[in-house]
């Protein structure tokens, strides 16, 4: 019987290493090392229209060379990026691809980090995740779990193909909801050897659960999650029928009421501090539609398996804590309590006194002197 499976997997997936390692094996001379003979397909590279000028919310760097760059995901997306270059520093350089927040483009946050990491010596992309800022993929402003997490792997692909990267000291880091992707693709992605993220959402469990768990019923929130299918299924057909995807709305634009986080996040994303034109955030959000696979596919369901380390970074008085602390436990099997953990080659840092935002653009809050030592000791 377990043959057979595996002869049908063989047969469905096309792939021989499937197989052999369904028999406990996987014999690395049958692994392609380039397309060759094997190549079904060719990689095309969509021609995007690129903005010349800087239109970053920081300040542009004296001290590393900036460039805009292309490359291709695994579903055929090309994905724009701003790749980072410290000046003065020649051979083999150790990368790192960066992410976030999600709704975010590589102008507001990522960007931010990569600049800043490239003076420290690392050449780094920030790039737009599918269908959303200057990356390809239509329908525009749609997010996937899965494609997501293939966005990070594909800024890995042409990481590992510079000529002036050493493709054995590539790291990622993450920011907001692109933190849980992080850790969802250091799971399946052993060419990372090293993950940051910082002040992070696990876009599964919100979208899936509300905030805090809005109830923590089993029943409740089932009941709750199957009205929310009902509402999203009937939006696809109305989308449907009207020839165009409805817009859940990015920020709101008067947070008065609101609880502190989304005054937070209207002071970043609404505020000349982070606005951006291609912010889905700043403006319009993402399809109304975009949850429905997010409630359906657990991101971090394998991240106990994450070898390589990680650090997990996160302000005291942020609303988003939870997520950390509990993908903390996830990996480790140890509650943090509030406090600063290291299990073996995880680690969880909590930041004193900052917000969720804080960790956006607050140099003083985000710890970066501690993300250029992790990633220094651990891609070497």
């Amino acid at each position: 019987m377990k043959k057979n499976f595996k002869k049908f997997l063989v047969a469905m997936l096309g792939f021989s290493v499937i197989g052999a390692s369904l028999a406990g094996t996987v014999d690395a001379a049958k692994i392609p090392n380039s397309a060759g003979n094997n190549a079904t397909s060719t990689i095309k590279v969509e021609k995007l229209k690129l903005v010349k000028e800087w239109d970053k919310v920081f300040p542009k760097s004296d001290k590393v060379n900036h460039q805009k760059v292309t490359f291709v995901n695994r579903y055929g997306i090309t994905l724009a990026a701003d790749m980072y270059t410290p000046k003065n520093i020649s051979g083999k350089l150790p990368a790192l691809a960066i992410c976030g927040a999600f709704g975010a483009v590589k102008e507001q946050i990522s960007g931010l980090y990569a600049q800043e990491m490239a003076e420290r010596g690392f050449l780094t992309i920030a790039f737009d995740p599918s269908f959303t800022g200057e990356s390809g993929g239509y329908p525009r402003f749609v997010a996937s779990p899965d494609i997501n997490t293939e966005d990070f792997s594909a800024a890995v692909d042409f990481l590992s193909t510079l000529d002036n990267v050493d493709a054995d000291k590539i790291g990622i880091i993450g920011i907001c909801g692109w933190g849980g992707i992080a850790l969802n693709v250091a799971a399946i992605d052993t060419r990372i050897k090293a993950t940051v993220t910082t002040t992070m959402y696990d876009m599964s469990r919100v979208m899936a659960n509300d905030y805090f768990d809005k109830s923590k019923d089993k029943k409740t929130l089932a009941a709750e999650r199957m009205q929310n299918r009902q509402l999203l299924n009937a939006q696809r057909t109305a989308d449907y029928q009207a020839g165009a995807y409805s817009r859940a709305g990015g920020v709101v634009e008067n947070p008065a009421g609101m609880p502190q986080f989304v005054k937070d996040y209207h002071a970043y994303y609404k505020t000349a501090r982070g606005y951006h034109k291609r912010s889905p955030n700043s403006n319009g959000g993402w399809n109304a539609t975009s949850a429905l696979s997010f409630m359906n596919m657990p991101q971090l369901s394998y991240i106990s398996e994450i070898q390589n380390p990680v650090l997990i970074i996160h302000g005291e008085k942020a609303h988003s804590r939870y997520f950390s602390e509990d993908a903390f436990e996830k990996m480790t099997g140890v509650k943090s309590n509030g406090k600063n953990r290291t299990i073996g080659n995880k680690e969880l840092m909590i930041i004193p006194g900052a917000s969720h935002i804080d960790l956006y653009d607050n140099f003083n809050a985000i710890p970066f002197d501690k993300i250029e030592s992790f990633f220094k000791a651990n891609l070497r």
